[in-house]
Parts: structure tokens; C-alpha cells; sequence
């Protein structure tokens, strides 16, 4: 790890192990896998999570594979005592996902309940939804890149996450996963605003505005939002041009929130230290792309902030 920006130095490297080493698993060849696995950690730093990760996920391949003992190879020794441990916790895996998938359901009643309470059992159950479709974007979109990840969790109050492990994932695909949960929820907004459209009810109107303000302050490009994750992969001169192009759909759609994300790409083009050595122009294009379509679906709903006319 470089000890002034604190990256790791050999990221190429970890990330062209960790290509191989999901190659391995999705062939069924298990314990080549592992050393693969085992290669990356003479690359990483013995304390760090990227590390912890590594010696977790070789546990679940030996529990998997059935016989640990069958690890071969001049790391096996480094991962030797994990073996007494992987049947265990192989039989804990399955009691796991179940507790998370419950405190995924039971945290999501306790979002309704709580905002049905303020606003409307109605209205409630919407903005409840609308939460779930931009989380949902997040999992799919890790799910079909083969990479692990757990059921929302909703936090009243705050939101809700998507707990992943994104060990040996590019930065473009940090970023993509970032975004695909404002594109999921930009099309939940066009879902409700063309409901809107066939039935003349304004509380579909509501729910379309809410869904895409919400949305678009997520992507103010700071560090706990999915603006700032996605941020990470740009180069200083596209957050330049991106803290541009909101500044001018601000002026142009009339919307002041957008000069939240122009004060925060400013950040980040000025003052952020971490800056790729291989931008994502890719990136740059796909946020740009919902960061205006979310200007339009909120400039094309009635009403002023969260509130309707």
C-alpha cells in the first residue's frame, strides 16, 4: 500500500487474479480457485479487508469443495488455520443469509410504518417502494456481474444499502454499480409519472417528483452518496465538465439542486486527492445521461420541492 495515498499498488494485478480466480469457480475447479486467492494475499497488506476478504472467501471455497485438507501449493500453509473452522462456518452460511433476508423484510415494514405514520399509509408505501426499486438497481446489478451481495437494508430516517464485496472489481464497475441504483430509480419515477399521465392522479405525480429529487441529490458526487462512489472513476477534467453541465441544467430547468452536485464536483475536481490512472469516459457519459434525465422528469412534474400545487 502506498504510504502517502494510501492505494493499493498492485491493483492491476489483484484485479487480473481475482478475473481468474472467478473463471476457476464458475468452471467448478475449486481448489485452483483458492490458490489463485491465495496468490493475491503476498500482494496486499495482512491487515487490510481486502485481505480479511480473501482468507474469508477461501474458507467458504474449502467448505464448499468439502475437504480442506486437499489445499496444496507453498501458500497452503498461510491458510491452514482456517481448516478447522470452514464446516462450521459453512453450515452458518445458509443461517446467515436467512437473518439477513429477514432483517431486510422486517426493516422494510418498519420503513412503511414509520413514513405511512408521516405522510399517509399511501404515500408511505410508495416512497417505500421507490426506495426499494433504487436499492434493487444496486443488487441486480451485482448479481449479474457474479459478485456477492446481500438483500436491501433499510435504515428510517437515512435510507437504505446494499451490503457487497467488491474485492478485485475495477473502479468503471464500482461506479456502475453506484449508478445503476439512481437509473433504477429514475425509471421508477417514469413509471409513476406515466401512471400519472393515464389516470390524472396527482399522487402518482407526487411519487414521480419525490422519487427523482431524491434521486438526483444522490448523486452529489460526495463520499457516502452514489454520486461520490461513481466520482471516484473520473478523471479532474470530466468532474469539471460534469460540475458544468449541472450548473447549466440547473439554470436551464430552474432547479437549484443541481448546484449542490456542480459544489460537489467542484470538490472533487479541486480538492479530492484520489484521481484514476485510467478514467471511465464511460462513466462520465452515464452519469451524465441520468443526471439530466432526472432534471427533466422533476422539471415535467407539478409542483415546487417535495410538495405538490
Amino acid at each position: 500500500m502506498c504510504e502517502q495515498c494510501h492505494a493499493l499498488v498492485h491493483s492491476e494485478e489483484l484485479e487480473r487474479l481475482a478475473a481468474e480466480a472467478k473463471a476457476l469457480e464458475a468452471r467448478g475447479e475449486l481448489q485452483p480457485a483458492r490458490e489463485k486467492w491465495l496468490t493475491g494475499l503476498d500482494l496486499l497488506p495482512p491487515e487490510s479487508k481486502q485481505a480479511d476478504w480473501i482468507r474469508q472467501h477461501v474458507q467458504e471455497l474449502s467448505a464448499a469443495d468439502g475437504d480442506p485438507a486437499r489445499w496444496s501449493g507453498p501458500r497452503s500453509q498461510a491458510a491452514a488455520q482456517m481448516g478447522p473452522v470452514t464446516v462450521l462456518e459453512a453450515k452458518s452460511e445458509a443461517p446467515r443469509a436467512a437473518r439477513v433476508n429477514l432483517l431486510s423484510l422486517l426493516s422494510f415494514i418498519a420503513f412503511i410504518a414509520i413514513y405511512g405514520a408521516a405522510s399517509g399509509m399511501k404515500f408511505g408505501i410508495g416512497f417505500a417502494v421507490l426506495i426499494l426499486i433504487h436499492e434493487m438497481g444496486h443488487f441486480v446489478d451485482i448479481k449479474r456481474r457474479g459478485l456477492p451481495a446481500d438483500m436491501p437494508v433499510f435504515l428510517p430516517g437515512l435510507g437504505a444499502y446494499v451490503r457487497w464485496q467488491a474485492l478485485g472489481v475495477s473502479i468503471e464497475t464500482r461506479a456502475a454499480v453506484s449508478l445503476a441504483g439512481p437509473l433504477a430509480g429514475l425509471l421508477a419515477s417514469v413509471a409513476c409519472a406515466a401512471l400519472w399521465w393515464q389516470t390524472g392522479n396527482p399522487f402518482w405525480a407526487s411519487l414521480a417528483r419525490v422519487g427523482a429529487i431524491l434521486n438526483l441529490l444522490n448523486l452529489i458526487p460526495v463520499w457516502v452518496l452514489d454520486g461520490g462512489q461513481a466520482a471516484l472513476a473520473l478523471s479532474k477534467a470530466e468532474r469539471v465538465v460534469l460540475g458544468v453541465g449541472a450548473v447549466a441544467l440547473g439554470l436551464v430547468l430552474g432547479q437549484r439542486m443541481f448546484f449542490l452536485v456542480a459544489l460537489g464536483f467542484g470538490y472533487q475536481a479541486f480538492f479530492a486527492g484520489h484521481v484514476p490512472v485510467r478514467p471511465s469516459r464511460v462513466t462520465t457519459i452515464y452519469f451524465a445521461a441520468v443526471l439530466a434525465a432526472l432534471g427533466v422528469m422533476i422539471w415535467l412534474m407539478p409542483g415546487r420541492g417535495l410538495g405538490m400545487e
